[in-house]
């Protein structure tokens, strides 16, 4: 268990003061941390089809970069490179433990845990993201630089590499095992390994409208949706046939709007946008399927715990009719059991204690059982 330690700050302190406003060292951010994954793993991973990965190293002064999955790291010698893993919060429960310590900010805005292991001098270079990111320092130690907001320059230094030219630090310094480094959206900063090193990022990231209102296009054209035409039946004659009246102009906008006021609608959309998976899942449907009967009884000794990258929300008023989302589908269940859907968005594992007013409730167990067959939930040993 991760325990994140803000040196005096509450957590609403560091948002208040941090969040989304200015980048910080935190010291001992983890104490005593250990790599939760090794970097021969971590390697192992990037060679892997589904997993997406990244290479990023010099040759002759220029830089490169290459996507995954590599088949090997011998050419590369021992420095000046770095391989970077996204999504390891998918594939490594270990790693995915990290996330817990964060969850005072709502988990619909992760994005997910990065991994990077470098060797002395290695780096993807200085660079703006457009996400709020927790870069954790493993093992080795990593020399971070980190800029102002402002009008930064940004250029191609390679086709998979976009750059920000120099600019003056606010933040220089090098971190350690546990030391945590916060940039929010819009901050230029540079990372360059030390001695070889391992840190994990774990990103926030905020949808754009532009992002939201494609995805809005999509969901109403697989819906059928907001087909209808306009209808202008008291239309009255006009004396200047090149112009688009101030009603006609409302007429229109609100052909859009009313798409966007359909509270239902809308509402479904996001749900399912939001829990839509970010990367590929590593599903884990069981041999054979899980009965009513069974489920009731496992649920009394063992522990459940959700899929690596699963994303599973509710909202606070819909909930209670019996409406939550799960990858990238609304699912409805009986009100009743609202309270315990509650505990199985809010936590990645549930104690048989968590569950011991649901496992016997036939609705419930109806639930956990379509969610274990599914592979989103998997039966753990309790802890």
């Amino acid at each position: 268990m991760y325990t994140l330690n803000l040196n005096q700050m509450t957590q609403q302190e560091f948002l208040d003061e941090y969040w989304q406003k200015k980048p910080v060292v935190i010291r001992g951010g983890f104490k005593n941390f250990v790599d939760p994954i090794a970097a021969d793993e971590v390697a192992g991973l990037a060679m892997e089809e589904q997993i997406e990965s990244r290479l990023v190293h010099k040759k002759d002064g220029q830089w490169q970069a290459a996507f995954g999955p590599f088949e090997s790291y011998e050419h590369l010698g021992n420095e000046n490179w770095s391989l970077v893993v996204q999504a390891l919060d998918n594939f490594s429960e270990e790693a995915a433990e990290m996330i817990e310590a964060f969850r005072f900010i709502p988990h619909w805005r992760l994005d997910d845990l990065m991994a990077s292991f470098a060797t002395p001098g290695g780096s993807v270079g200085p660079h703006i993201d457009n996400y709020d990111v927790f870069i954790c320092q493993g093992s080795g130690k990593r020399r971070w630089r980190v800029g102002s907001r402002g009008e930064h320059v940004q250029f191609a230094a390679h086709e998979a590499l976009l750059h920000v030219e120099p600019f003056d630090a606010i933040i220089d310094e090098e971190l350690e095992a546990g030391d945590i480094v916060y940039i929010p959206p819009g901050f230029p900063h540079e990372g360059i390994t030390l001695e070889t090193s391992m840190s994990f990022s774990i990103g926030f990231r905020a949808n754009s409208a532009v992002s939201l209102l494609s995805a809005f296009a999509d969901h109403l054209i697989d819906s059928e949706q907001g087909a209808q035409l306009l209808e202008d039946p008291n239309r009255q004659v006009v004396s200047n046939s090149g112009e688009v009246s101030n009603n006609d102009y409302a007429s229109i906008k609100s052909q859009v709007q009313n798409l966007l006021d359909d509270e239902t609608s809308f509402k479904k959309f996001t749900g399912q946008f939001l829990t839509a998976a970010k990367h590929e899942l590593d599903i884990l449907i069981p041999d054979e399927p899980f009965e009513l009967s069974e489920v009731s009884n496992l649920l009394n000794s063992h522990a459940i715990k959700r899929l690596g990258g699963l994303r599973a929300f509710y909202f606070e008023d819909t909930v209670e009719q019996g409406l939550c989302y799960i990858n990238g589908s609304e699912l409805a269940f009986s009100a009743e059991i609202a309270n315990g859907v509650k505990l199985l968005c809010d936590k990645v594992m549930l104690l048989p204690d968590d569950l011991s007013d649901w496992s016997h409730n036939a609705a419930f167990v109806e639930l956990a059982t379509e969610l274990l067959n599914q592979g989103y939930w998997y039966l753990a040993e309790a802890e």
